[in-house]
């Protein structure tokens, strides 16, 4: 009996005795015959190694990896610049007493729109009234003293030619006359100031608007040297928007658009959207009306103003807002995302992926960010192939295949199997166990 291990044959120490002379060359040939047979059968179950240059085999390529771009496309660019801003009514007016006096009566309500001469609180007029009342009265008495003088020299006067009365007497009368005629003015001056106090009894609106709640309540004693006003008059239609911007930003905005880099949007004013809390646009967009001519010492800020509509109030001073401010446009700005660009002290700079699939690095000049993309203002041309993602499976100057990149949640089903399906290439078969072969 014989076992077979390998390709060897083992013969049993007792079934193997010591070569003798007597065995058939026939039985010989017939042993070679078995060991050559189990060999290749061997061999044909146990696979071997593929032959090298096999798809899958030690020494085939890998495919190229798979890289997304984009496609640069130059186009019109509005720069959009987003700063914070504080919304201020447009008009403010604080109502004060200007005459001394107990309210009587409110003649509003709080939080309420008012129009410019309602009258908002009642003052006791009393004191003032008498003092008018006196006023007229030594207003008629200067009138009669005007009558009495001027008909005294009415008859004095014939009398001067003819020499009938002195000159002293000619001339007391006459001086009488302007005398009266002065006392007249003052009292009519008495008159009107009086009036004048009388009409302060009465506060009343000085502006339209909305008046918010009253600091004195029927029965204070108000005076014009308070503090507090009595209420506040605030117009909010339209609105002011004050903010910021880096005096940098503003003075390298004003460079580029002196070289012709960038251009004014627009030749009226720049238009500018209000951004709430919640990330809601206001649907009124306002204009900028000017921006300051100094800059803050300690924040190195330039302060800028708009102006926006306010139908209905929707909008209340002291809001905190976001401005979105279209200052310049670029006519052929390329936008690229932020993962697409490379910023170091050196420089900024891009990957570009050739028609061959070769990438190399390409240094850009960037604009501001726009909606969470780069604006590139230089250093890229109409067709060139950016690369955005797949930076991890660049090995040394190995070729990539360029795909289209998909932002995320936005890619269609059908493109994101595509990109992530694996190569069809087969894969290379495992090799059985030798005890499996045996078997």
């Amino acid at each position: 009996m014989f076992t077979i291990t390998g390709y060897r044959l083992i013969a049993p120490a007792n079934t193997m005795p010591h070569r003798t002379p007597a065995m058939a060359p026939s039985a010989t040939a017939t042993l070679i015959a078995a060991l050559l047979g189990s060999a290749f059968l061997l061999s044909a179950c146990g696979g071997g190694d593929k032959p090298a240059g096999v798809p899958g085999g030690p020494g085939s390529a890998p495919p190229p990896a798979q890289v997304g771009v984009i496609t640069v496309q130059p186009g019109a660019l509005d720069l959009v610049t987003e700063l914070p801003g504080r919304l201020e009514a447009s008009r403010v007016a604080q109502v004060r007493a200007r005459a001394t006096g107990i309210v009587q009566q409110r003649l509003f309500t709080e939080g309420s729109a008012v129009r410019a001469g309602q009258q908002l609180f009642r003052i006791d007029a009393a004191p003032y009234e008498a003092v008018l009342a006196s006023a007229r009265a030594q207003q008629a008495k200067a009138e009669v003293q005007v009558a009495q003088t001027q008909a005294q020299w009415a008859r004095l006067r014939p009398l001067v030619a003819d020499k009938a009365v002195s000159e002293q007497e000619a001339t007391n009368a006459e001086l009488a006359v302007k005398q009266a005629d002065a006392d007249l003015a003052l009292a009519k001056a008495a008159v009107q100031t009086a009036s004048i106090n009388r009409g302060y009894a009465d506060v009343i609106a000085p502006i339209a608007g909305r008046v918010g709640r009253a600091n004195v309540t029927e029965g204070a004693l108000v005076a014009q040297t308070d503090t507090m006003p009595m209420a506040v008059v605030q117009q909010i239609d339209p609105l002011y928007i004050n903010f910021t911007q880096s005096a940098s930003e503003a003075m390298a905005l004003a460079r580029a658009v002196e070289s012709g880099q960038l251009k004014r949007s627009g030749t009226q004013a720049a238009a500018v959207k209000v951004v709430l809390e919640d990330g809601t646009e206001h649907p009124q967009p306002g204009k900028l009306l000017f921006s300051d001519l100094t800059v803050d010492p300690t924040s190195g800020q330039v302060t800028l103003r708009a102006e926006v509509p306010n139908p209905g109030g929707r909008l209340l001073p002291g809001l905190y807002v976001r401005v979105r401010l279209v200052q310049a446009q670029a006519s052929d700005a390329i936008a690229l995302p932020q993962q697409a660009v490379t910023r170091s002290p050196k420089g900024d700079s891009v990957m570009v992926v050739d028609t061959e699939g070769k990438v190399s690095p390409r240094p850009v000049k960037l604009g501001a960010q726009q909606g969470g993309r780069w604006v590139v203002l230089d250093g890229l041309k109409a067709g060139e192939q950016v690369m955005v993602d797949g930076f991890q499976k660049l090995r040394g100057d190995a070729p990539v295949k360029a795909v289209p990149w998909q932002a995320p949640g936005t890619a269609p089903k059908a493109a994101a199997a595509g990109a992530t399906a694996p190569s069809t290439a087969p894969a290379p078969a495992s090799a059985p166990a030798p005890a499996a072969a045996a078997k």
